[in-house]
């Protein structure tokens, strides 16, 4: 076996993680994101409203969620390796599929149902091991794995735009599919568990001398029975889920706004790019914040300056008005997606940190599920996206109250 000197003079793998996660990351966010732009081909090819055609996200957000809680369960025993991998080839084969569709219920089981459990097993089990890699520096860590989000935001939406019109919707799809399934797998092949599987410690934890000792290392932390039990995790919930609410009502209707707006195919996706750009700065920003001012200051903040920024959206009237959106959402929505792992490991440790964290991004997707749904019935019955995105903006002002109050688990639940 090597000794530790030689270990220590490598560059530490835990940076091979977070590299091989933020890929992941930009590859399905960016995927998942690049439904905005097939909205209005959608509608136009089937005749369906816009009610109907948001409701295939709702039941991706809803079959996300729910796989959510089995794939955080399933890291927590087997690692992100196989389980992200399995994920590459679901959201893929969901995305090909997707190519193929002739009805509405089809459009639900490709990707309400496979492509949905493909994204599932991707932000939770990497969440979550960059939780265990890094004891130190987690939320610039985390903030940096979520970055991904961000950059597959900038380009994939865009790109989809860009084959759509050389080619067609069908083929956009085809393209996306085989590229997410063939970079996602190969990605997952550099995951692992935690440091104990390189003989190491977590991130700004003293190293073992040896693998054992670094094997027979547990982590702290209470069980997914105990959280759940305790009121502070179900405010935690209705914040996150506050949050999903607004994220997914903007990112199925913002693109199909902006067009509405007078925005050219492209500007309008281009507004997707801004989001996704100014997101990157959010996420590494406010991730970094994280670990100075602790995740529930840069939590409650951010939601705060979300709220702000959909009554904004809901009085915008120019192309430049909708920009500013992007930069402003775009920077609170980055900013608020790396606290959820940190805050769970906080409040709750990392003892269950993937089932704990399943459950609570079941409760983001039960939001974000209803979010596209009733966002696009206000607009059908009003004819305007004012009072939908002024609701919006009040569902993310509640989500910083709850954030607010938020104690510590010790505080409230006995161990």
């Amino acid at each position: 076996m090597q000794d530790q000197s030689s270990r220590a003079s490598r560059v530490f793998y835990g940076y091979v993680v977070v590299i091989a996660s933020f890929v992941v990351m930009a590859m399905s966010s960016g995927s998942n994101y690049s439904f905005s732009v097939f909205f209005e081909p959608l509608q136009e090819s089937f005749g369906w409203s816009r009610a109907a055609t948001a409701g295939a996200m709702s039941a991706f957000l809803i079959g996300q969620g729910v796989f959510s809680i089995g794939s955080g369960r399933l890291t927590d025993r087997f690692g992100p390796r196989p389980v992200v991998t399995a994920a590459g080839l679901l959201f893929g084969l969901g995305l090909l599929l997707m190519s193929r569709v002739d009805a509405l219920w089809q459009v639900y089981i490709a990707y309400g149902v496979l492509a949905a459990a493909g994204h599932s097993a991707t932000f939770t089990p990497l969440s979550s091991t960059v939780a265990r890699w890094f004891q130190s520096r987690r939320g610039l860590m985390t903030g940096s794995v979520m970055a991904g989000t961000g950059l597959g935001t900038m380009f994939m939406p865009p790109l989809a735009n860009w084959l759509i019109h050389r080619t067609d919707w069908r083929m956009s799809y085809m393209v996306l599919g085989l590229v997410l399934l063939t970079v996602v797998v190969i990605a997952a092949q550099f995951l692992r568990r935690d440091p104990s599987a390189k003989g190491l410690r977590p991130y700004g934890a003293e190293r073992l001398a040896d693998t054992r000792s670094a094997s027979s290392a547990a982590p702290t932390g209470v069980t997914l029975s105990v959280a759940v039990r305790s009121a502070q995790f179900w405010l935690l919930c209705l914040a996150f889920a506050a949050f999903g609410y607004t994220l997914q009502s903007v990112m199925a209707h913002v693109v199909i706004h902006s067009r509405g707006l007078g925005l050219s195919p492209a500007s309008a996706a281009g507004v997707m790019t801004f989001i996704g750009g100014f997101g990157i700065a959010g996420r590494i920003g406010l991730g970094g914040l994280a670990d100075r001012f602790g995740s529930k200051v840069i939590l409650t903040a951010a939601l705060g300056l979300l709220s702000l920024s959909l009554f904004w959206l809901m009085l915008v009237e120019q192309a430049w008005e909708v920009y500013v959106f992007g930069v402003v959402f775009g920077l609170a929505y980055g900013g608020i997606v790396p606290q959820f792992s940190y805050r769970v490991a906080e409040l709750f440790g990392l003892r269950a940190h993937g089932a704990i964290l399943g459950v609570s991004q079941f409760c983001v997707a039960i939001g974000g599920a209803a979010g596209p749904v009733l966002t696009g019935l206000g607009f059908d019955i009003l004819g305007s996206y004012t009072v939908p995105f002024a609701v919006c903006g009040a569902v993310a002002a509640l989500g910083a109250l709850l954030s607010s109050v938020v104690r510590p688990l010790s505080q409230s639940v006995p161990e």
